[in-house]
């Protein structure tokens, strides 16, 4: 396939700003809401927060507005203690006119182990009593197989579907998998939508060249929509130029809380759009009332900070990391005294995905990486812990990987991980009836979430809502705990979560 040609903004401007052709609509997909805030204020935009700017929302012409993923329901329960579910019921009964959007992600949900496929059948049916008409899913293996279902069971129910190719560099994500992988979605799933999901940030103008025209050519009149992050500033970019290449929706977030870890911002890819000869029909005055509402929440609360455009960083290509668990990594590496040691974790974490079959940096499989690299800094042998999600992980408990492991890496988790994890994953029961058992005064939707938060976790929130309130956060450095845990404790198992991190070690007798 040729290569297209970069845009050239000399002759853009020469000829007023509206290259030939570029009258065609561009559409806007609102990520404030869920991606916007997980990305710059650990999704601790609360029910009330969005409530206030509802309003401006359902009148800013957006397509579709980003609501919910499994981890807005996460911090919702665990941290918010509000009810997630409430949260849809409000925000659809406010805003009549948008089209929300949920994404699901692959069997796991907010769990890391993929759960049974009756919750995941339900948790469809649940999306869509609520009041959700737009639901996609994606895996980060892109292991199609592991999402069709679900995306099949949103389209019988009625909602249009969108399925995502998710995006990363590494010698096997060609562009040629990742037409693949859209291939497979559009013959397994039928979806109506291809969204090309750059979770990392690591998406460039050069690669979008040849990439969309690919994945245009091969998905007919299904409409491509770009997801990419600000991580290393050329997202802005990256999104003009998928537009120039016949890319339909773009992913973007209202500034401040724009830019940085998150999406490029609505108001300037907006405004280069139509100084491009686009036509965009969104709202500019309701954009800018909720502007102003979110950068009040950033002067009042110190942990909600705007979004800061950030410098072109080539290491991040490397490790491509999360911006989230970037923030993360280097507060817990604070908190343990070892702030000096960030480069290293950072060339460790890109040599441990190198040797896992370069999985996409994204939930669950950041962390999975992310912490088999801390653990192999901390213990100064490589692979001498290995946690129980790392060694599920080279089983195939989680898809196939795109490649065979590095056998010397793969010899040692087998080896140092637990004896108890089989070597082949058995069938994953039911787990619906026994949650109406178990809590037969309760409903559908409270036994979902008891599906996904152990322990006394919606317990305490429906204790919290019934007081009228919320107690303030508390925050566990995770790197902190493991560095404890590792240097204290005998041999045994510890299972440590933080945040949308879950750790479990099985300790042997070293």
């Amino acid at each position: 396939m040729a290569q297209s040609a970069p845009v050239n903004i000399a002759e853009v401007m020469s000829r007023g700003g509206r290259p030939a052709g570029s009258r065609r609509e561009v559409k806007i997909i609102d990520t404030t809401l869920r991606d916007g805030h997980q990305s710059l204020w650990a999704t601790r935009m609360r029910t009330s927060q969005m409530l206030d700017m509802v309003e401006e929302f359902d009148a800013a012409g957006f397509e579709h507005v980003d609501l919910v993923a499994p981890i807005q329901f996460d911090v919702a329960v665990r941290y918010l203690k509000e009810d997630p579910w409430e949260r849809v019921r409000l925000m659809h009964r406010h805003a009549p006119n948008t089209t929300f959007r949920a994404l699901i992600r692959s069997k796991n949900l907010a769990t890391f182990d993929f759960l049974p496929d009756d919750v995941i059948a339900a948790w469809v049916d649940r999306l869509v009593a609520n009041g959700f008409r737009e639901i996609g899913a994606f895996d980060g293996l892109n292991d199609v197989d592991n999402i069709s279902a679900a995306l099949l069971r949103a389209k019988s129910l009625g909602a249009e579907t969108f399925g995502a190719v998710s995006f990363c560099e590494s010698p096997v994500h060609t562009d040629e998998l990742f037409v693949a992988k859209a291939q497979e979605l559009i013959e397994k799933a039928d979806v109506d939508r291809i969204m090309l999901k750059d979770a990392g940030g690591l998406l460039t103008p050069d690669r979008i060249r040849t990439l969309v025209p690919a994945l245009k050519a091969v998905i007919g009149d299904r409409p491509l929509e770009v997801h990419t992050h600000s991580l290393t500033g050329l997202a802005p970019l990256v999104c003009l130029e998928a537009v120039e290449l016949g890319a339909d929706s773009l992913h973007t977030s209202i500034a401040p809380l724009a830019m940085g870890n998150g999406q490029p911002s609505t108001q300037s890819i907006v405004r280069d759009l139509r100084a491009l000869g686009y036509t965009v029909n969104v709202d500019d005055e309701k954009i800018a009332a909720i502007s102003s509402k979110l950068l009040k929440i950033t002067e009042e609360e110190a942990d909600k900070p705007a979004g800061v455009a950030a410098e072109y960083n080539g290491l991040h290509y490397m490790h491509q990391t999360p911006g989230g668990m970037l923030s993360n990594f280097k507060s817990q590496l604070e908190a343990a005294g070892l702030a000096d040691r960030f480069d290293e974790l950072m060339l460790e974490v890109a040599r441990v995905r190198a040797e896992l079959a370069y999985p996409i940096m994204i939930t669950p499989f950041a962390q999975h990486v992310g912490t088999q690299a801390v653990m192999n800094v901390m213990s100064g042998e490589r692979y001498k812990v290995v946690p129980n999600e790392v060694k599920k992980y080279a089983l195939g408990y989680y898809g196939k990987p795109l490649a065979p492991l590095d056998p010397d890496a793969l010899e040692k988790i087998l080896s140092n991980g637990s004896a108890n994890i089989a070597s082949e994953p058995a069938p994953i029961p039911p787990m619906m009836p026994s949650l109406q058992e178990r809590y037969p005064d309760e409903d559908i939707d409270l036994w979902l979430l008891r599906a996904q938060f152990a322990g006394t976790q919606v317990d305490d929130m429906k204790r919290v809502r019934a007081e009228g309130g919320a107690p303030a956060e508390k925050r566990m450095p995770t790197l902190d705990l493991i560095t404890s845990l590792y240097d204290s404790t005998p041999a045994g198992r510890q299972v440590l979560r933080s945040g949308d991190l879950q750790i479990t070690l099985d300790k042997g007798d070293n």
